[in-house]
């Protein structure tokens, strides 16, 4: 008997920075980048601004649980906690399976 592993996970989404907070968010969110890429089942990691000023985020990561556990590293909960200060609204965030294979 075969089991079928867990399909991969992707999560993305836009962030807005409240007038005169975009400098600091731009900064928070370069700094998760590197350490982010680090973290266990990471298939990618990419940050991007749009012309509008929003953040784009998305992320690729093999499995729920290495996402769970990247959702609780310090890094990411510090972001988390310092975030409503500098953001617009809340973040506009999508997740789901994979469909497509990974690149790489």
């Amino acid at each position: 008997m075969t089991t079928k592993s867990a399909a991969p996970i992707a999560l993305y989404g836009f962030l807005t920075a409240k007038p005169g907070h975009a400098d600091v968010l731009r900064r928070q969110l370069t700094d998760l980048v590197e350490p982010s890429r680090g973290h266990e089942g990471n298939l990618q990691y990419h940050l991007h601004e749009q012309t509008d000023g929003r953040f784009f985020l998305y992320e690729q990561w093999r499995s729920q649980a290495d996402l769970d556990r990247h959702n609780a590293t310090d890094v990411l909960r510090e972001f988390l906690a310092e975030a409503p200060e500098h953001l617009d609204g809340g973040p506009e965030a999508y997740f789901g399976e994979l469909l497509s294979s990974p690149v790489g």
